[in-house]
């Protein structure tokens, strides 16, 4: 049972006329179901193919929507998760360990959501805190001790803004990972697979390769906290949505993300299988193209992905 978004009304509407035809007896109702399962696939393909950016958002936040865990399952063996920064505490909103992937020894990190309400609440809703990202940056200087290569899935509305975490130096844990993740010396991927907001996000995400879902979104700030910031006003959300170009094709014109990774008809949680053997296709090629580069270029080409973001008039920042 798929749980529908508003702008999902038609598709819904059809496929409860079908469930209801299977239900009667064979003869007439088989051939009313043929019309309706082709008309069925020809609103989808005409309702997903011009999806606006806020009805993107709404999929990227799909409460069925695969989450890390969910990929972890599927994509890598072995999985050892990790816990602690080893000074204040274990944050569940994010989960990261050594894992092994195409007989590789790989860390993996990423933001966990949760899916049933109290699932989401242990997880704090994805919100991490900094010992959050403290505890992710502890498992990266270990991935890179061993030489071992960092994938980071980023699926986060942002950093957890309560005063807790202020006190105990949010800001400062996020700035960190920035700083640190720019020169370690380990080939880094970064996958958004849903949400990826602000900082919260970013603190996941200075790699060497970035990589989006389809209908994933990312962006220094939501939809509706743009709005409220520029407008004062709950019904601008979608052109906030719009203007704030965070949708994957946005991102790939703006040189922010590298491969947009296509997602099954409806979103990545209508075919979770389908959805793992595109991500790991991706992944493979990327992991083959950085296994290849020595340690200094692998770096020169990172410091140059990030000083090119926001050049004006063609022109890139250049190294000090």
């Amino acid at each position: 049972m798929h749980d529908y978004l508003e702008f999902e009304k038609p598709i819904r509407e059809i496929e409860e006329k079908i469930e209801k035809l299977a239900t009667a007896p064979a003869g007439k109702s088989q051939d009313e179901i043929r019309k309706l399962r082709i008309k069925l696939a020809q609103v989808e393909h005409t309702l997903y193919s011009k999806l606006t950016p806020w009805q993107r958002t709404q999929l990227a936040r799909h409460p069925q929507r695969p989450s890390t865990l969910d990929y972890i399952g599927h994509l890598f063996r072995d999985f050892l998760e990790l816990h602690g920064d080893r000074s204040f505490g274990d944050d569940r909103a994010i989960v990261g360990g050594f894992a092994t992937y195409n007989d590789r020894s790989i860390m993996v990190i990423g933001h966990q959501k949760g899916k049933t309400l109290k699932e989401r609440m242990q997880r704090n809703f994805g919100m991490p805190n900094p010992e959050g990202y403290r505890k992710a940056l502890r498992l990266m200087r270990m991935a890179e001790k061993f030489g071992r290569p960092i994938v980071t899935f980023i699926d986060t509305p942002g950093a957890y803004p309560g005063i807790g975490a202020e006190e105990r130096g949010q800001a400062e844990a996020i700035a960190r990972n920035l700083y640190v993740m720019s020169r370690l010396a380990v080939p880094i991927i970064s996958i958004v697979i849903g949400e990826g907001g602000s900082g919260g996000a970013l603190a996941l995400g200075v790699s060497d390769r970035v990589l989006m879902l389809e209908h994933g979104v990312y962006s220094v700030i939501s939809p509706e906290g743009c709005a409220a910031i520029l407008w004062d006003d709950p019904t601008k959300v979608p052109d906030a949505a719009s203007a704030l170009k965070m949708t994957a094709v946005d991102l790939v014109d703006l040189h922010i993300v590298d491969e947009v990774i296509p997602e099954p008809l409806g979103g990545a949680h209508r075919d979770l299988n389908a959805m793992t053997e595109r991500v790991a296709k991706s992944l493979s090629n990327q992991l083959a193209q950085l296994n290849d580069l020595s340690l200094p270029q692998l770096l020169a080409q990172r410091d140059q992905k990030y000083r090119s973001i926001g050049a004006v008039n063609g022109l890139a920042a250049t190294p000090r």
